[in-house]
């Protein structure tokens, strides 16, 4: 891969922004936010909230930011009523994983709210047990209801000292969206430290919360009588970003990315440069370049700073086509090698135990039918069938939809011969150099 890509606001960020909106009352803008499937869900739920909702194309004041004339990026015009709705149900809820953020500014604006447990990618357990024991401690009733969470707070929500047993992002950003309009100070210790969670933070500053410590492990929230709405624009995605600095690679190309903070990715660019990788860095992009094939490296995922689970597909990628052998370690999500078998299908060599990956590398894998299983995986398969003799073909593409825009034709500037086609068992992705 050779060339330039343009990446726009984070999936991760913009979803949780559009729940933050229902904290105000009134007219919020969000922009910079992804042209995918997941956005489109999310402001479904609103809609159904009582929130109307229109989309309109950012200008695509860079070239680099469009292909065909088509923005891959956008704004959302949130208007949110007076009452907002008090239920989610499960038919769009059970799609999107990330409609669970809808529970705490809910709670904290209606008293009252009925939640469908959620669905989103099957890559592990990811329960409610921190969201619910927060909330509690803030004075809510939760109980579970025929497949719904329901949560009351009769009294109205009151600050808490809450510890997470782990820093949760989902679980941050319920308690945080809560705690905003609770009465008295609440401490999240442990809290989750993502870049899209101080993008949350910062919103709702913008909004008139008192949120301090966005970035650290403890935030501490100081709760007011009302928000106000806002015009915010989403960080960019460090993960598609990611996506594209293992790509380049794997695949020994010069890739230069903008629109995201190469400081949110430091420990994977790090694992690049002892691959092997020329990497340069400045505000807002970075450029990576690999001569040779790549060295192993190990990769252990860790909670933010530390390396992102969302990369690991990525990574056992390198691995695949890298000299030697990697011990490659999952430890955020129990289902995060789910994929390796498709992988093998490639060819590559991958031993699974438990939390643990070896992966020895090989000179080339061989191209295959495969199939997506989740977002990351769809996109870590994609970029793996770039490394391989012959025509990968990746059928349930549509799930790589939901966190990459235009992400065939971010290829295609690049210099991959790719072609999107309809392929029994959903759509598929047959691509090869």
């Amino acid at each position: 891969m050779t060339g330039t890509v343009h990446v726009v606001g984070a999936k991760n960020s913009a979803l949780k922004l559009m729940a933050v909106a229902l904290l105000a009352p009134g007219r919020s803008v969000i922009t910079n936010v992804p042209r995918i499937t997941d956005i489109a869900i999310m402001g479904e739920v609103l809609r159904r909230l009582g929130c109307g909702i229109r989309f309109d194309a950012d200008d695509p004041v860079d070239p680099m930011v469009a292909h065909g004339g088509v923005s891959r990026s956008r704004s959302v015009t949130i208007d949110v009523p007076d009452v907002p709705g008090a239920e989610a149900d499960y038919e769009l809820v059970r799609r999107l994983r990330a409609s669970i953020c809808v529970l705490g500014p809910l709670l904290a604006r209606r008293g009252s709210v009925r939640v469908a447990h959620p669905g989103g990618d099957a890559i592990g357990s990811r329960g409610l047990d921190m969201h619910v024991s927060g909330l509690a401690r803030m004075g809510a009733e939760i109980s579970g209801e025929r497949g719904f969470v329901v949560a009351s707070a009769p009294r109205g929500l009151r600050g808490a000292e809450i510890v997470l047993d782990f820093p949760s992002v989902g679980a941050t950003e319920n308690l945080v969206m809560a705690a905003v309009l609770a009465k008295g100070t609440t401490v999240i210790d442990n809290a989750a430290r993502e870049p899209e969670i101080v993008d949350i933070c910062t919103m709702l500053n913008q909004m008139g919360a008192l949120i301090d410590g966005a970035g650290t492990s403890t935030l501490t929230v100081v709760g007011v009588p009302g928000l106000q709405p806002v015009r915010h624009a989403t960080v960019g995605d460090r993960i598609v970003a990611g996506t594209w600095a293992f790509g380049a690679a794997m695949t020994r190309g010069d890739v230069t990315v903008t629109g995201a903070s190469p400081a949110f990715l430091d420990v994977a660019l790090d694992k690049l440069v002892s691959a092997g990788a020329l990497v340069e860095t400045r505000r807002g992009a970075f450029r990576i370049r690999m001569a040779d094939r790549p060295r192993a490296v190990d990769v252990v995922t860790l909670p933010y700073p530390g390396f992102a689970t969302d990369l690991l597909p990525m990574a056992i990628g390198l691995a695949a086509v890298s000299d030697g052998a990697s011990l490659i370690t999952e430890n955020i999500f129990d289902g995060r090698f789910m994929f390796a078998n498709e992988m093998m299908r490639l060819g590559a060599d991958i031993q699974t135990d438990g939390h643990h990956a070896v992966v020895r590398g090989r000179e080339r894998l061989s191209g295959a039918p495969v199939a997506a299983t989740d977002i990351r995986a769809g996109a870590g398969l994609l970029i793996a069938g770039l490394c391989t003799d012959g025509v990968t073909e990746v059928s349930h593409a549509h799930h790589v939809d939901r966190g990459y825009p235009d992400f065939v034709a971010d290829l295609r500037a690049l210099g991959v011969e790719v072609a999107r086609g309809g392929a029994a068992g959903g759509p598929g992705v047959p691509l090869g150099l």
